[in-house]
């Protein structure tokens, strides 16, 4: 039942078992998703940035557990990392930008965020490939994604700095 549990976590209720490029469906399944949280049912980001930071430290436990028997420790279907990594800027974005906007300039974000985020976490600048190929384990799998989702946010960051 745990091991079970567990799959549906760290495959993000079997996204993880898409056959092609299941790390973008899992980005873009996440994007989705918290446009929902955001827009739709207008939870907090703050909650939902403490619940991702929250999601972060579970995952390093469960990856962990998942990956231990495996011999390819960084496997395809483990798909959480990308939903953290996926997250952060998201988050950030949405404390950042509080307060009333035009859902158009929201969905152009989100894209902007989508997009970039595939493109760190594909070609994997340093650090990413920094974390991607020295830590085989949970740290290794989750860290990679999150520096993506760093270098993100530092794109957007040096956007809004260089127009204003």
């Amino acid at each position: 039942m745990l091991n079970k549990i567990n799959y549906l976590f760290v495959t993000i209720f079997g996204i993880g078992k898409i056959k092609k490029i299941p790390g973008s469906f899992a980005s873009l399944v996440t994007t989705l998703f918290l446009f929902f949280l955001f827009h739709i049912l207008n939870f907090s980001p703050e909650i939902i940035l403490i619940s991702i930071i929250i999601i972060f430290f579970i995952s390093l436990y469960s990856v962990n557990i998942f990956i231990k028997d495996l011999n390819n420790k960084d496997p395809k279907e483990v798909v959480i990392d990308e939903f953290i990594g996926q997250s952060i800027p998201i988050c950030l974005y949405e404390i950042s930008h509080e307060g009333a906007k035009e859902t158009s300039q929201v969905l152009t974000s989100y894209f902007i965020m989508f997009i970039l985020f595939r493109v760190f976490d594909i070609v994997k600048p340093y650090p990413v490939s920094y974390y991607d190929k020295n830590f085989k384990n949970s740290f290794g799998v989750i860290m990679d994604d999150v520096v993506a989702g760093l270098y993100v946010v530092a794109i957007l960051v040096l956007y809004m700095v260089l127009n204003s």
